[in-house]
C-alpha cells in the first residue's frame, strides 16, 4: 500500500487497533437501544426480523454467504442455504478472527454477516451506501459503534450496508503458487467476500427500500484501501456506481513475488513448508490468530523511485495481491483502472493524520523537537532529501514549529500523497469526475503527555461522515466524542460532511443544501474542498510542498 512507513513497523497496541477500525465512538450518538417494533423483510434465502426505532429499521447479523471454515478455508464461500420460518436479525454477527471487540460477538472463522439500516422497507429506491470498515487488513467489523448507519439513514434518506469479511491470514494468504487452481484467488478472499456482499445487495436490497442500481462503495483507512481494490476488480464492477477512498489510498498492493515470500515466512511460523502446507488447513483458528497478531496489519510500504518503477521492499504483513486472477493491476499504478472509468470518485485525507499514531504509540518526543531534532527524526525515512523537505516546509509555513512540520510531513506522506496520486490518475482518464478533499475540523483534545493538539487525526472523520456527531436530545447532557472533542461546532461539521457524502452517493457529485459548490478536480487550479464547520474550496493547496514531493520522486510528475 502507498505510504505509511512508520505505521507499518510497530503498530500493535490494542487500543490503537480498536480505534483504527472505528470502534471508539460509544456515547452521545443516539444509538438504538430498544426497538419500538419488529419489522420483517424477505431475502432470497428466507425471511428475517429486524427492529425499528427512532425512524430507522435495523437488520443486523444477516448472513450473506455460506461457510468459509473447514473445507472452505482459503476458498470461496459455500453456497448459503435457505431457511424456513423467520430468522432474527436483531444482533450483530461474529466478526472475522481477531482479538475480541468491545460490544460485539466473539470473533469466528465463519464471519460473513452484514448489517442494513434503512428508513423503511417500502420498496422506495433509495441510494445505497456500502461501507468497507477500517483496521488495515487484519481487524475491524461492520458493527463498530462509530460507523453505526442509523443517523445517515434517518437524516439523509439512504440505505446503509456494512459487512464483516475475512481478514488477516484467513482472508489474504496467497496460496495460488502452491495450492494450484483449487486455491486460485486465495490471496484476495477478503475482497471476494466483500464482492459477495455487494452481490447480496444487488439481489436483495429492494426489499429494504434500496436501489440496486445506485450503490456507492466507500471506506476509511484499510477500508479505503479495500475500496481502491474493489475499484479495479472485474468481479465487483457490476455492483457499484461510484466510490470514495478516505485516508487509505491503496495505490499499490502486494505483487505475487512479495506475496509468495510472505506465505513462506508465515508457513515457517507454523513449522511448515511449501511441500506440507496443507497441514495449515487443520490448524485451529486460535493458533492462526497467534501468528497473525505478530504481523503488521497492512502490507509493507512500497517506495516510489520513479513514476513507473518501485523499489524492492521487505516482506511482512498480509493484504490484497495483484494475482492476475482477482486483480490484474495495481489499483492506481501506473494508471487508474479502465474498468471503473465511468464511475465517479472522491478521495482525500485528514489534515493531521499522524497525531493519531503519535497518540497510539505514546510518542511525546516529537512535541519537543527543535529543527536539528527534526532533521534527525526524518533522516532515516528520507535520507538525502531531508534538508530539502524541511527547507520547503519552513518556506511554505513560516510560522510552523518543528513539531508542526513533523506532523505535516508525516501526515501527507502517510495518506496525502497517495490521495493526490489517485486523483490525478483518475483525472488522466478524462471520463467520470474525481473530487479531492481535506477534512480539517479541529478537535480541542491534546495528545496525552503533551500540550500538542490532536487537530484532525486519522479516523476522526468516521463519526463525522456517518453524522454520528449530533446534539444531545432534550434533557440529556452532551458527551464529548473520543477524538472530536466537545465543541458544539462539531455537530455542524458532521452534518456538512454527511451532506456531501450522501449527495455524492445519490448523484455522483458531492453537494448539499446551503453548502459551497464542490468543483471537479482539474489541473488548472487543482481545487480541494476543505471540510470543517465552515467548508471552503481552496485552489492549489499545498502547491509548494507538492512540487517538492514531485521533484524528489515521491509523487509522479504531471503529464498534462
Amino acid at each position: 500500500m502507498h505510504s505509511r512507513r512508520s505505521f507499518l513497523k510497530t503498530t500493535s497496541a490494542t487500543a490503537g487497533l480498536f480505534l483504527l477500525s472505528g470502534n471508539f465512538w460509544v456515547r452521545g450518538m443516539g444509538l438504538i437501544n430498544s426497538p419500538e417494533e419488529y419489522i420483517t423483510a424477505e431475502t432470497q434465502y428466507g425471511s428475517i426480523r429486524g427492529s425499528r426505532s427512532q425512524g430507522v429499521n435495523a437488520f443486523k447479523g444477516i448472513p450473506y454467504a455460506g461457510s468459509v471454515s473447514g473445507l472452505n478455508r482459503f476458498k470461496m464461500p459455500a453456497q448459503l442455504k435457505p431457511w424456513t420460518g423467520i430468522r432474527d436479525a436483531l444482533t450483530l454477527g461474529a466478526p472475522a478472527i481477531q482479538a475480541p471487540r468491545r460490544g460485539e460477538p466473539q470473533p469466528d472463522e465463519d464471519c460473513l454477516f452484514l448489517n442494513v439500516w434503512t428508513p423503511a422497507n417500502d420498496n422506495k429506491k433509495r441510494t445505497v451506501m456500502f461501507y468497507n470498515h477500517g483496521g488495515g487488513f487484519v481487524i475491524g467489523s461492520g458493527g463498530s459503534a462509530g460507523q453505526d448507519g442509523a443517523n445517515l439513514a434517518r437524516n439523509f434518506d439512504v440505505v446503509v450496508v456494512e459487512t464483516n469479511h475475512r481478514l488477516g491470514i484467513l482472508g489474504f494468504l496467497y496460496l495460488d503458487a502452491i495450492g494450484g487452481e483449487e486455491y486460485a484467488g486465495s490471496g484476495n478472499m477478503g475482497l471476494l467476500d466483500i464482492t459477495e456482499g455487494l452481490k447480496w445487495v444487488h439481489n436483495n436490497i429492494e426489499s429494504f427500500g434500496g436501489d440496486p442500481e445506485n450503490v456507492m462503495i466507500f471506506g476509511e483507512s484499510g477500508g479505503g484501501a479495500k475500496t481502491s481494490c474493489l475499484y479495479t476488480m472485474p468481479a465487483a464492477a457490476p455492483y457499484f456506481n461510484k466510490a470514495s477512498i478516505e485516508s487509505g489510498p491503496g495505490v499499490r498492493m502486494l505483487t505475487k513475488e512479495m506475496a509468495e515470500q510472505n506465505t513462506e515466512m508465515i508457513l515457517r511460523q507454523f513449522g511448515l513448508t511449501k511441500s506440507n502446507w496443507r497441514k495449515l488447513l487443520d490448524i485451529p483458528a486460535a493458533e492462526i490468530l497467534k501468528v497473525q497478531s505478530q504481523l503488521p496489519f497492512v502490507p509493507p510500504f512500497q517506495e516510489r523511485t520513479t513514476a513507473s518503477s518501485l523499489a524492492k521492499t521487505q516482506v511482512g504483513g498480509v493484504g490484497p495481491v495483484i494475482d492476475g486472477v482477482v486483480m490484474s493491476q495495481h489499483p492506481f499504478d501506473p494508471v487508474a483502472p479502465a474498468i471503473s472509468k465511468d464511475k465517479p470518485l472522491m478521495v482525500g485525507w485528514n489534515e493531521d493524520e499522524y497525531t493519531f499514531f503519535a497518540w497510539e504509540r505514546r510518542d511525546t518526543e516529537f512535541a519537543n523537537l527543535d529543527f536539528k531534532g527534526l532533521e534527525k527524526r526524518l533522516t532515516p525515512q528520507f535520507g538525502n532529501d531531508t534538508q530539502k523537505i524541511i527547507s520547503t516546509y519552513r518556506q511554505a509555513r513560516p510560522q510552523a514549529s518543528a513539531a508542526d512540520i513533523f506532523i505535516a510531513v508525516s501526515s501527507i506522506t502517510m495518506m496525502g500523497l497517495g490521495s493526490v496520486e489517485i486523483a490525478e490518475a483518475k483525472l488522466d482518464q478524462q471520463s467520470a469526475p474525481v473530487y479531492l478533499y481535506n477534512f480539517g475540523y479541529k478537535s480541542e483534545r491534546t495528545i496525552p503527555g503533551t500540550d500538542y493538539p490532536m487537530g484532525t487525526p486519522h479516523a476522526m472523520d468516521i463519526s463525522f461522515k456517518f453524522n454520528n456527531e449530533v446534539p444531545p436530545k432534550a434533557g440529556e447532557k452532551d458527551q464529548p466524542s473520543f477524538f472530536g472533542g466537545g465543541r458544539p461546532e462539531r455537530f455542524e461539521a458532521s452534518h456538512k460532511m454527511a451532506s456531501y457524502w450522501t449527495g455524492f452517493a445519490k448523484t455522483g457529485k458531492p453537494h448539499g443544501d446551503a453548502l459551497p459548490e464542490w468543483p471537479e478536480y482539474n489541473l488548472n487550479n487543482k481545487p480541494m474542498m476543505r471540510i470543517a464547520e465552515h467548508c471552503e474550496v481552496i485552489d492549489n493547496r499545498f502547491a509548494q510542498e507538492l512540487a517538492m514531493w514531485r521533484e524528489i520522486g515521491r509523487l509522479p510528475k504531471q503529464t498534462n
